[in-house]
């Protein structure tokens, strides 16, 4: 074991490489990211985006812009950014059973026509820009947009085509993605050049919207359909191509889905707003959500957040199953400041599911954990993945106050997945890691300084410092702290640092411009204030029927998207509805906020669970079965605090520590059900049904019902122990 130069030892070089290779701030490039092969193209886009990243800094903290502005520029650089990074192909090296060599010429040819098509526009947009720093002329002329957008649209949808006609990926950006970038910035350019932000906001989404506003809007949303495509997937293009497609066929659908229908350039300039795009989302990802990336990156950039995974596994690395425990520390701990349950899965998982496998689990089980316990990151205050933040900008609650109502439900979430693990483990007499495998504890303690942009970041926030102020400290504060630690962070690392970020945040931006597609046709539409009226008619039969309904929703339109993405789209049309049963607004919005993020590891689309099983090399339904189970409490967690607020932190402190206990309890003894263990004894399925009642009496958080669950617990405890009902896991594999 090494020291550094302040005399602090350094635990790497004393851990095992399969520790050691986790280097959070080694984290391998998403399945979209190409590779590029050219040196000065590679360096240029790492500056890209470093000034990307550096930009939203200087602007958040220093030089501020008027807001429609700032969130043009944001998904305007995000796009630019996102179709030099993302391969056109998840795949790439397939023709669809077409020739290399017609799908060569095919995007070759389809590229150049989309490169003649987009000079125009992009033209008229360098005019305009040069007029308005030279001249200081706001507006060009009318002539200068009067044939804009049809030749923008066109070049859009020939680029997108030939970038899906690509057979192959050769290390540079083809000619389709550099066409698609200069359709970004000519779309963008146009909103923020042709339109004073006030001209924008009054005749969009009327009849007297200006017909070049509704193309430069239709081929924004084209790109930006596009660009979620290649690096979310298919699911949440089609949700929102299906919400546009509502847009216009209302008028002939039946009940409360019927609307009058609207113009198409009405509905696209509408959409391409503060009501739509440029709404709550965008909002929330131009602010909140790259602030605390770029925090993640500078994190991993110093090894903080690999002194974090290091941290947990010398914590709980030695118990029974023990990389599974370090799972649900670790995800956690990075879960909150990593905005997608996926891409904690990849962080966390690509360590933890190997070390599960080794101690025993199967590849099920371990993918199952890891997809679990980060998605349990999404709920844990005091950045919750960022929804404490969007939660903030929908409901105009304080940040602080959310944050405080979050921490008992992300304690009986953890507490669950640690009891499911633990009884797991037990249950398969599973051991730990030997000392020698994991990092050297005193080596942990000695750099205990490095939690010190958390405490910062949490502090800050507490003291009334705004949200920007306090991740902007915390930022600093990873930079300082690696001054005294044996990571030094320089000139290279900030470069690296902010690059990544960038590369970290096209995703979640783009979704959450994508999402903004959605809430938009919901709030043009109306039809998440006649959702609303149906929720109030079930809740005149049954308010848990309403419950259970809402709880439908929520998971079945998060399914196949990103936390951030599930949560807006379910607080626009589910919440209304809760708010309108006479519940308060945080319940309500936690409600649906919970069931947004178990999404990702609910069956059949269950994105984090399909990422920990690229991993551990399992059968992903499989998998998203195992996860769902593990995550069981979840689903349990929102109705235990509809009936009992205390355990949002509303009431006395006797009165909330009281409801913690016995949710604690209920907690244990509803892990002890699913998994068939209690007391060290593997049991039946009576004693399980039993658990399970135990478990909600003790739930349900009134005395009468806790004195019940008590003493169904205490009776099953005797009967287990004192009678020998039930099987020990050597009697059992005896058997």
């Amino acid at each position: 074991m090494t020291s550094s130069g302040q005399g602090a030892p350094e635990y790497s070089d004393a851990t095992p490489d399969i520790i050691r290779s986790i280097g959070a701030d080694e984290e391998p490039p998403q399945g979209y990211e190409r590779k590029l092969s050219g040196k000065a193209l590679s360096i240029g886009l790492t500056l890209v985006c470093a000034l990307y990243a550096v930009w939203h800094l200087w602007v958040l903290n220093v030089a501020p812009l008027e807001t429609m502005t700032y969130r043009i520029a944001h998904v305007a650089g995000a796009l630019a950014i996102g179709f030099a990074l993302a391969l056109p192909r998840i795949s790439a090296g397939t023709t669809g059973g077409v020739s290399a060599g017609y799908a060569v010429w095919l995007s070759r040819s389809l590229s150049w026509v989309g490169l003649a098509l987009v000079v125009w526009p992009l033209a008229m947009v360098a005019y305009a820009f040069f007029g308005f720093w030279t001249a200081g002329i706001a507006q060009p002329e009318p002539w200068v947009f009067s044939l804009f957008g049809q030749p923008l649209v066109a070049a859009t949808v020939v680029a997108i085509i030939a970038g899906i006609a690509v057979p192959r990926e050769r290390g540079a950006i083809p000619l389709a993605d550099w066409v698609l970038m200069a359709a970004a910035i000519a779309a963008s350019g146009f909103l923020l050049f042709s339109l004073d932000n006030l001209s924008l906001r009054l005749r969009a989404g009327t009849s007297f919207a200006d017909p070049q506003n509704g193309w430069a809007a239709l081929a924004a949303v084209l790109l930006i359909l596009e660009l979620t495509r290649r690096v979310a997937g298919l699911a949440l293009v089609i949700i929102a191509g299906l919400f546009v497609v509502y847009a216009f066929v209302g008028p002939w659908l039946p009940g409360f889905l019927n609307h009058g229908g609207y113009a198409i350039w009405r509905f696209f300039s509408y959409i391409y707003t503060d009501n739509g795009i440029l709404g709550p989302t965008t909002a929330v990802s131009s602010t909140y959500i790259i602030l605390f990336i770029i925090f993640a990156a500078f994190l991993q950039a110093s090894k903080v957040g690999d002194y974090f995974v290091n941290f947990a596994f010398a914590v709980a690395g030695r118990a029974r199953g023990g990389p599974a425990k370090v799972s649900v520390f670790a995800s956690g701990l990075m879960g909150m400041i990593n905005g997608t349950s996926a891409g904690n899965v990849v962080a966390t998982g690509s360590l933890t599911i190997p070390l599960m496998k080794k101690v025993g689990y199967p590849p099920r089980s371990a993918g199952a954990i890891e997809a679990a316990a980060s998605t349990g990151g999404q709920i844990m205050p005091p950045i919750m993945g960022a929804g404490a933040f969007i939660m903030a900008e929908i409901t105009g609650i304080p940040y602080t106050e959310i944050a405080i109502a979050a921490v008992i439900p992300a304690v009986l979430y953890f507490a669950s997945i640690y009891f499911m693990v633990d009884f797991e483990a037990a249950k398969r007499g599973m051991r730990g890691l030997r000392k020698e495998e994991l990092p050297p504890w005193k080596a942990m303690v000695t750099q205990v300084y490095l939690f010190v942009p958390i405490i910062i970041l949490i502090v800050a926030l507490f003291m009334g410092y705004s949200v920007i102020r306090a991740g902007t400290l915390a930022t600093a504060a990873a930079a300082v702290v690696s001054w005294i630690s044996p990571n030094k962070m320089g000139p290279r690392a900030f470069l690296h640092a902010f690059d990544l970020a960038s590369r970290m945040a096209i995703q979640i931006i783009v979704v959450c411009a994508c999402a903004g597609i959605i809430v938009g046709v919901i709030s043009l539409t109306g039809v998440g204030s006649r959702f609303s009226a149906i929720l109030l008619d079930l809740a005149a039969a049954n308010q848990l029927v309403a419950l259970i309904f809402a709880m439908m929703v929520s998971i079945l339109l998060g399914m196949g998207m990103p936390t951030t993405a599930a949560y807006a789209v379910a607080a626009s049309v589910v919440a209304p509805g809760l708010v309108q049963l006479g519940i308060e607004p945080l319940v309500a919005h936690f409600f649906v906020f919970y069931f947004a993020v178990v999404s990702a590891i609910t069956p059949p689309v269950a994105l984090a669970a399909y990422a920990a099983s690229g991993i551990s090399r399992a059968n992903p339904m499989e998998t998203s079965v195992a996860s769902f189970k593990i995550g069981l409490a979840a689903f349990i967690v929102p109705f235990m605090f509809f009936y009992n607020g205390a355990l949002l932190m509303d009431g006395s402190t006797l009165v909330i520590l009281r409801a913690l206990a016995t949710a604690l309890v209920g907690v244990y003894l509803l892990s002890g059900a699913v998994r068939g263990w209690f007391v060290g004894r593997d049991v039946g399925a009576l004693p399980r049904i039993a658990l399970l009642a135990a478990a909600l009496f003790m739930i349900e958080g009134g005395w009468i019902s806790d004195v019940i669950g008590a003493g169904i617990a205490i009776g099953l405890f005797l009967l287990v122990r004192g009678l020998g009902v039930g099987r020990k896991p050597a009697e059992r594999e005896a058997g």
